[in-house]
């Protein structure tokens, strides 16, 4: 049985801990707020030239642009897997997630990967294991900045069109709510292509910029044409690099709302369970305490009855 100045100091430990997670707590969300603003005004944009670019590029030939082409997958075909984590921990399993579903992407990939490691946890992780790094960021979440993104988005690129590697993969938390967050694994590159219906004559869209539409009351798909000024060459050149540093910011941007989520509710269940074992530690304390009370009344009376 511990005796009672044991359990005053174990108790005295525990309630710093509290102290420090409560802390902890409150840095978290004055931080979570911030980057919760950041990505819901990032997202619309992000997602809405996702979805502009995707059937845009649907219409013209794979060919206007080298970052559309999608290659032939092979054993022998390479994927550089872009793993965003966290700098720090005490965030629950927001690290272990990330670091799990990207071990089962690259288990389940055809070919062999290389791994770009944003934040400390990941790097940490892959790099005792043998993994071939292409690139490696640490630190860049204590003051998040597009140009990070753009770094990072400018290797993906390099190692895409130099044939390096065949595509791009994006794993990482999206932020979903305070207590939500989902993992999320994003093709890069090459950047998707919406799937366009065939034309009712069964003639394929021409790479000029023809597309299809869908008639108004008659079921069929008509012929719809883009036209491209300067050139869809030039457009492309400009807007596709550009789609992949913001959909790499975007990533960034929900994986850091998300670790401050993360962060906030395993600090604030820390906290609680500080305060039950507070409880549990001072009732046992009172019990041990009443035993010795007990035994020194006992002796004083046998003593007693002994004279």
């Amino acid at each position: 049985m511990p005796s009672l100045i044991d359990l005053r100091r174990r108790i005295r430990a525990v309630k710093n801990t509290q102290q420090i997670t409560k802390a902890m707590k409150m840095v978290a969300a004055s931080k979570l707020r911030r980057s919760q603003e950041r990505v819901m005004n990032a997202r619309p944009y992000a997602e809405e030239m996702q979805r502009v670019l995707a059937s845009v590029a649907s219409r013209v030939d794979a060919s206007v642009h080298p970052l559309l082409a999608r290659r032939e997958r092979t054993p022998s075909s390479k994927t550089l897997v872009l793993v965003i984590t966290a700098d720090k921990g005490l965030c629950g399993s927001f690290n272990t997630n990330v670091i799990k579903a990207a071990g089962a992407f690259i288990v389940e990939s055809a070919g062999p990967c290389e791994l770009g490691l944003i934040g400390r946890k990941g790097r940490d992780f892959f790099a005792r294991r043998g993994f071939r790094v292409a690139l490696e960021r640490i630190g860049i979440f204590q003051k998040l900045s597009f140009g990070d993104a753009q770094s990072i988005a400018q290797v993906a690129i390099e190692q895409f069109l130099s044939g390096a590697v065949d595509r791009v993969v994006l794993v990482f938390n999206e932020f979903k709510s305070v207590i939500s967050q989902r993992v999320v694994v994003h093709e890069l590159l090459p950047i998707p292509r919406d799937e366009v219906p065939v034309p009712a004559d069964g003639a394929a869209a021409q790479s000029s910029g023809v597309g299809a539409e869908l008639g108004q009351g008659t079921g069929e798909y008509l012929p719809a044409e883009y036209l491209y000024r300067p050139s869809a060459q030039e457009i492309f050149n400009r807007l596709l690099p550009r789609h992949v540093d913001v959909q790499v910011y975007r990533a960034l941007l929900e994986s850091n709302a998300a670790f401050y989520a993360a962060q906030m509710t395993a600090m604030d269940t820390a906290t609680k369970n500080s305060a039950d074992m507070i409880a549990t530690l001072t009732l046992y304390m009172n019990k041990v305490r009443q035993a010795a009370i007990t035994r020194e009344i006992i002796e004083v009376v046998s003593g007693a009855e002994a004279l």
